[in-house]
């Protein structure tokens, strides 16, 4: 109900829109072997992780502000989710947040709770490629991750929380990132 009367009161507010996307990624001590550089005399050697331990990255980027926001949790669930959509609109409480993402089942969930700035629009099914944060998660994994070994799922926070933190602080990488799904700004170039 929360949605219809935020759309009630689209005209009359004096918040600004923010638009962004949300997504979930899932991190653990699975290693995953890539390539990389070594001199022309060296045979490279990667060790190899099947420790199947997970945490759940929650984050929402905003291709026109470059803003990231970003939770890690144990699980990823209808009660992460409302967690994660709390501190979202508490963060940007001054804004009206439209919302675009997938329609994984805690996002169309009876039990989502939304904040009177906060509207969810659903993406069509089967295009990840129309949501940004599927690149966050690509370049995170890349730059973080790969041919790594963690001892714990500690450590697995630990980075995935550095790495986060960077896009955090760098607005610029997250508009550099999601560059073309600057769909709603008012560009008149064009």
């Amino acid at each position: 109900m929360a949605s219809l009367k935020w759309r009630a009161d689209l005209t009359e507010s004096s918040k600004p829109i923010v638009v962004f996307f949300e997504d979930e990624g899932r991190f653990g001590r699975i290693s995953r072997e890539m390539y990389c550089w070594v001199r022309k005399e060296m045979i490279p050697s990667v060790a190899r992780q099947m420790v199947r331990e997970y945490i759940y990255a929650y984050s929402a980027i905003s291709p026109e502000t470059g803003d990231c926001f970003s939770m890690i949790a144990p699980y990823c669930n209808t009660e992460a989710m409302n967690c994660f959509l709390s501190q979202l609109a508490g963060q940007y409480a001054n804004y009206r947040i439209v919302l675009l993402l997938d329609k994984a089942g805690w996002h169309i969930s009876k039990n989502i709770h939304l904040a009177d700035n906060l509207l969810l629009m659903h993406l069509p099914p089967y295009s990840p490629e129309l949501n940004p944060v599927e690149l966050l998660w690509r370049e995170v994994r890349r730059k973080y991750f790969h041919n790594k070994i963690f001892n714990s799922l500690d450590d697995v926070e630990t980075i995935l929380a550095l790495a986060l933190k960077s896009y955090y602080k760098n607005t610029g990488a997250v508009k550099q990132l999601s560059k073309g799904y600057d769909y709603f700004s008012n560009n008149d170039s064009g």
